[in-house]
């Protein structure tokens, strides 16, 4: 009964999954006529894929693709998809190649957002077993947590409009999504990677990395230590195998592994290393670095291009940011 039932449920995810896959497929198909690459909730000037066109056919003149305020984005995006967005592929145009890649890029997402949430559930279900709570399986077996949560990234309409909208939005949400996986998983090397690299595109997850040392010291979250405690005071009756099996348990659902976060920011300067060495090579002629530095991450501190223009809203501006400034602060001391 089980069985079927989850195979059933497996059927039903992969029938939901491929309809946003050709929903996507069909809005791309029309993306020339929605003209949704000139919405700006869809499209910023950091992830606007005509921007990423215009850096990198500077950088084929020979001019420094920052130059004018056009691109703000990664150098690394620049040799990914600048090619494709003058080039054709046997007959296909670069901007659907492009769009294609976003489509992938959506659905490995939703593949590690399904992956963790499974990984999640399946820690849950061992605790609950631990505590004698089986009966508590059975309401959660006909939906998985993890196939719901990759169902509800599929279907977000903010998604599907940013997949198919010129936007690089995509690639930023797979990498986060890759951070989140590593460290429910206690992979030090991906989510170490992946924490670099999405603050390296947009430098906005820099603030994941206070929730990613805590899910990598502490793990996933478990029924409180008392319920454990209350376990092992019960189990005379049981196998003492039981009762060391319940003692575990509860010792881990506290204790903070500190070789796990030396692990974790070891690979974090092994990554970044290796991205500053790339990212340097590619600019080396184009002012280095810290030219790099002072159009991307400089660019996001100072809200420089505020587009589209807001009108009559613009003395607000210094407000704003000050706002935001504020804003970031006391999420960092959260």
């Amino acid at each position: 009964m089980e069985t079927k039932a989850s195979s059933d449920g497996k059927r039903r995810f992969r029938k939901w999954a491929a309809a946003s896959i050709m929903v996507r497929m069909v809005l791309i198909y029309y993306s020339k006529s929605l003209n949704l690459a000139a919405r700006p909730e869809l499209s910023t000037p950091l992830t606007s894929l005509r921007r990423l066109a215009e850096g990198y056919w500077l950088k084929q003149e020979s001019i420094s693709p920052y130059a004018g305020s056009m691109y703000h984005g990664s150098p690394l995006l620049l040799s990914i998809f600048g090619p494709l967005t003058v080039e054709s592929v046997k007959g296909f145009p670069g901007y659907l190649l492009c769009s294609l890649l976003f489509v992938a890029a959506d659905f490995v997402a939703a593949m590690l957002l399904r992956e963790t949430g499974r990984h999640i559930q399946s820690s849950n279900n061992q605790s609950l077993k631990l505590l004698g709570l089986d009966k508590m399986l059975q309401s959660s077996e006909y939906f998985h947590s993890g196939d719901i949560a990759a169902l509800i990234y599929l279907w977000n309409p903010m998604t599907i409009l940013t997949c198919v909208g010129s936007s690089t939005t995509p690639i930023e949400n797979l990498i986060v999504i890759l951070t989140l996986y590593g460290a429910s998983t206690k992979r030090a090397p991906l989510a170490a990677f992946g924490w670099v690299m999405a603050t390296h595109l947009s430098l906005y997850p820099a603030v994941l990395i206070i929730p990613v040392i805590l899910l990598t010291g502490y793990g996933l979250d478990g029924p409180p230590r008392k319920l454990f405690c209350q376990k092992k005071s019960d189990v005379d009756g049981d196998t003492i195998s039981n009762e060391k099996d319940v003692a575990t348990q509860s010792e881990n659902s506290a204790a903070f592994s500190w070789k796990a976060i030396m692990h974790f920011f070891l690979w974090v300067c092994v990554w970044s290393f290796y991205i500053l060495i790339l990212c340097g090579f590619y600019v080396r002629k184009h002012g280095g670095l810290l030219n790099m530095f002072k159009r991307t991450y400089g660019f996001i501190l100072t809200v420089e291009d505020l587009s589209p223009n807001i009108g009559v809203q613009w003395l607000e501006i210094q407000l704003y940011i000050w706002a935001c400034w504020v804003c970031l602060s006391m999420n960092l001391l959260i």
